[in-house]
């Protein structure tokens, strides 16, 4: 698929300061980065600036603080990352402010800067154009790897990017490619295996889908959503009033469309989300008072895995139960390694299915694992991403100053 925006690889950046909006909203455990797969998904457009002769401004959010936290610092992230280059980097005491530029300005080429948090700043989240304007002041250029944070029009993602030659990184610029091909141009048929917990969450994904896809697999908490539109007792399993009556509407919707909208046979269901909770495999889908559905039965995840295995493109959002206790980790496991064994063309939309697949291992083996769930589904649905939209065309390269 073409890629409509400039990109870093066409960016005069010998000699020039690049203020570069990576996502490193890592988890953290005792002080440390627990999860370091979105730092290393930002290493190739790192190393690929730093060979070109630029300096680097990294600047990215970690978590929600309210203003300034020390437990929410990026000096972990920062940490990690000059483990993983072997070269140093610098941390920022702030996100901008004249300490910030003085350090900005003794850059040299190949050297890593890492502003703070830029969420201990109250105007990142406003798109506040003063602060776009003290992180402009910082560099020449504007690069954006962050895809996970694309959808959200931010001062370090989409306000700054009108202020400066605004490029993507290759990171950024990979995830709309193989994304959009799944929902513009996919291998036929193509199966879409949406989990999670709330089906209003999806309802744009699916709506989408309804009329693109050639089966749509549900699995997760969503599920019983529509067995409750459908008048099917969920017990005490994750269920409201709203995504009952949008789980009706697309249900109508799906009896007019050429898409198989395929709902679970049987569940695993436990008395409480606890991995020693009792638990009961029900052959069926209707759950007594009392017990909550937390995964999909076997019947069901074979099911799944087969149409899983003759599909042409396959796209998985979304876990098919609470995967991360043992008693309910069959579901998705099952669908983890059909997605991961099938001769598809295979995208994962970031979030807990990224999660779940490296879990059991299978991380590696899918054709693209995007690390934006949100971004993700906002893209698949057809949604303008304002990270991207800010962004140079591609065909006016040098014409903005």
């Amino acid at each position: 698929m073409s890629f409509a925006k400039a990109s870093v690889r066409d960016a005069p950046v010998a000699g020039s300061r690049v203020l570069v909006r990576v996502d490193f909203n890592v988890p953290l455990d005792a002080g440390e980065v627990a999860d370091e797969t979105r730092v290393r998904a930002a290493l190739p457009t790192i190393e690929l600036l730093r060979e070109r002769g630029a300096a680097l401004i990294l600047v990215s959010h970690l978590d929600r603080p309210k203003g300034p936290d020390p437990a929410l610092s990026m000096a972990p992230v920062a940490a990690r990352l000059e483990e993983l280059l072997g070269s140093g980097v610098a941390l920022a005491p702030a996100v901008v402010g004249t300490e910030v530029m003085e350090l900005a300005e003794g850059l040299e080429a190949g050297d890593l800067l890492m502003l703070e948090n830029s969420r201990f700043e109250p105007g990142e989240t406003a798109n506040d154009a003063t602060l776009a304007r003290g992180l402009a002041a910082l560099a020449d250029l504007y690069v954006d790897d962050a895809f996970g944070a694309a959808h959200r029009a931010h001062a370090t993602t989409e306000g700054v990017a009108h202020l400066l030659p605004a490029y993507a990184g290759l990171l950024l610029e990979r995830e709309v490619r193989e994304l959009t091909a799944v929902r513009d141009d996919p291998a036929r048929p193509l199966c879409v295996v949406l989990g999670g917990a709330k089906v209003s969450g999806k309802v744009g994904v699916i709506e989408r889908f309804l009329g693109t896809a050639d089966e749509i697999l549900i699995g997760g908490a969503m599920c019983f959503s529509f067995f409750s539109a459908q008048g099917i007792a969920v017990g005490d399993s994750l269920s409201d009033e709203k995504s009952t009556e949008v789980a009706a509407r697309i249900l109508e919707r799906a009896e007019g469309s050429s898409c198989d909208l395929v709902l679970p046979v049987d569940l695993v269901v436990g008395r409480e989300l606890d991995a020693g909770t009792e638990v009961r495999e029900l052959d069926g889908v209707e759950v007594p008072e009392g017990w909550t559905g937390l995964d999909i039965g076997p019947r069901t995840a074979s099911r799944y895995a087969d149409r899983v295995a003759v599909a042409g493109t396959v796209f998985w959002n979304g876990p098919m139960g609470a995967f991360e206790l043992e008693p309910f980790a069959g579901g998705t496991r099952t669908v983890a390694e059909a997605v991961a064994a099938t001769p598809a063309t295979t995208v994962v939309g970031g979030g807990d299915s990224a999660a779940a697949l490296d879990a059991f291992g299978l991380a590696d083996r899918v054709d693209w694992l995007s690390t934006g769930g949100g971004a993700s589904l906002e893209l698949m649905e057809g949604r303008k991403l304002p990270g991207v939209e800010a962004l140079m065309d591609a065909d006016r390269i040098g014409s903005r100053s």
